[in-house]
């Protein structure tokens, strides 16, 4: 692996003399010839489509992805046409894509819903556990016909939300009910349906956090809304201040825009921090005292890489406080996508709906059923990350070691690139108490600033294109999440494969040092 590190360091270090950044290499992959085609002929322009797609932006699939995916072509068709060898995908929590291995209970369990015939078979007790097996006759029971292929009820197979709830309720050590829970394909789905819900013109606003993971942004934008954002504290490890959240409440207010919720996301996204009880407590008050849907992102619960710290769902605090079910407007986004799983393709997720009144909730089921019912290999997912093998099941311990393994990995790739950012000159690094990324912040030079501003791109964004111009390495820039305006950061994952770890780290040393040498003021 060190000779690995060595050689591409090399190549690289020989690539950085001379190289010049070329706008060229960002040509949109739509751009053609015909481009200046009379708008007459074309019943669709650019001008005559929703300005809100306009306006939307979701930079971790955005330009520097599209300009990977091209270097990608280019060096499949081309090898040794760039100073690396491929593409390493550090811009989006896709954990599968680089490598993690799916759950094999839950693979199983998948595979034989899809295929009940294997159920009847003698060899299948020879290639499935036992609970496996018993587990998936329990789920065909609950879904209409047996059929993994045929719609369900729009909230979901009502015996996967059972399931659900009592995940939930072992979880938070409280009850909870099927009905409040809708099963949605992935996270994203959700979220969409709530600012549907919620804004009706450009006078609603959302607070949501900065920085931000962009569905928020982009999802407020595409429904027409006002985000409304309240800044974390890099300084306290990207804490959330109740007294910054009142200035940009009010803020808002006094421009004439009326506030509808707040979007907290615990662990962060990209920040990575895990909010401490106390503080939980707080927003609870502060969303109940200014009469605020509180929507809870917790995709990444099973995601905690520190000691003193540990997930608490915010239904759990807030009945902890005393609050019952209708004293606090909740919502709660979960996905397959995330935690040790990383079934980010299976598209499963749900929303856990509390204290809305009934005919508002009439109004969210309307909206599911708009969309018909969430796919069922999701469905099923997301009941079985809720409820997993037990103690004295036969794939328990199998299950506990796939968990423990991957988790304990995440932790210590998180920690081996926290330490790599930090002893860069002009660097500086949070630590990742959870989720999968860092969002570093950058001290760029002057003259690197006025080199992005030339080509008229944001500083990060410049930083983060010849990175993977020279490395192949792929980050966000923090401006596609929002940031301290003068500040600038890149989110980078913390997924790639752990024995791939000290290469990144070296390639991502030898540029900056080159980068930060060439711009020396």
């Amino acid at each position: 692996m060190r000779r690995f590190a060595a050689d591409r360091a090399k190549k690289l270090a020989l690539s950085f003399k001379g190289a010049l950044y070329s706008q060229s290499s960002f040509s949109s992959p739509f751009s053609s010839d015909s481009a200046d085609m009379s708008s007459k002929s074309a019943p669709v322009t650019v001008d005559t489509i929703n300005p809100k797609v306009i306006k939307c932006e979701y930079a971790v699939r955005g330009e520097i992805v599209t300009l990977a995916q091209k270097l990608q072509q280019e060096l499949q068709t081309k090898p040794g046409s760039h100073p690396f060898d491929e593409i390493l995908y550090c811009n989006i929590g896709n954990p599968q894509s680089l490598g993690q291995q799916p759950i094999t209970f839950f693979r199983e369990v998948l595979a034989l819903c899809d295929h009940p015939p294997l159920l009847d078979k003698d060899e299948t007790h020879a290639l499935f556990s036992s609970d496996s097996i018993e587990r998936a006759w329990q789920i065909l029971d609950q879904i209409p016909g047996r059929a993994t292929g045929a719609y369900s009820h729009s909230q979901g197979v009502k015996g996967l939300r059972d399931s659900i709830a009592a995940g939930i309720a072992d979880r938070d050590g409280l009850p909870a009910n099927a009905d409040d829970i809708f099963l949605t394909d992935g996270a994203s789905p959700s979220v969409h349906m709530m600012m549907q819900l919620l804004l009706r013109s450009e006078k609603d606003g959302i607070l949501c956090p900065i920085p931000q993971y962009p569905l928020y942004s982009a999802s407020i934008t595409l429904h027409g809304g006002t985000l409304v954002p309240y800044y974390l504290n890099e300084a306290t490890g990207w804490g959330l201040e109740i007294s910054e959240v009142k200035k940009q409440l009010e803020a808002a207010q006094s421009k004439g825009i009326t506030v509808r919720a707040l979007v907290v996301i615990n662990p962060g996204n990209p920040t990575g921090q895990v909010l401490a009880e106390d503080n939980q407590r707080e927003i609870v008050e502060f969303c109940k005292k200014e009469g605020l849907v509180l929507l809870a992102d917790e995709v990444y619960q099973e995601n905690i890489y520190v000691d003193n710290k540990k997930f608490n769902s915010f239904k759990k605090i807030s009945r902890s406080m005393g609050y019952g079910e209708e004293d606090i407007a909740l919502v709660s986004f979960h996905s397959v996508s995330k935690g040790y799983y990383g079934e980010c393709g299976k598209r499963g997720g749900y929303m856990e709906v509390t204290g809305f009144s009934a005919d508002v909730r009439e109004q969210i089921y309307k909206i599911a059923s708009v969309n018909l019912c969430s796919n069922i290999s999701g469905q099923i997912l997301a009941s079985l990350i809720m409820n997993p093998p037990k103690v004295g099941d036969e794939s328990f311990e199998s299950y506990s070691a796939e968990k423990d393994g991957i988790l304990s990995s995440l932790a210590r790739r998180a920690k081996t690139l926290e330490d790599a950012f930090n002893s860069l000159e002009g660097v500086t690094c949070n630590k990742a108490e959870g989720a999968m990324y860092l969002f570093p912040r950058l001290y760029l030079p002057q003259k690197a600033i006025e080199a992005a501003e030339a080509v008229k791109t944001a500083p990060d964004a410049f930083y983060a294109r010849r990175l993977l111009n020279a490395t192949g390495i792929v980050v966000v820039p923090g401006s596609g999440f929002g940031q301290v305006p003068g500040t600038w950061h890149i989110r980078c994952t913390i997924l790639p494969p752990e024995d791939k770890i000290p290469a990144i780290v070296s390639l991502v040393t030898t540029f900056h040092e080159s980068f930060m040498s060439e711009f020396h003021d």
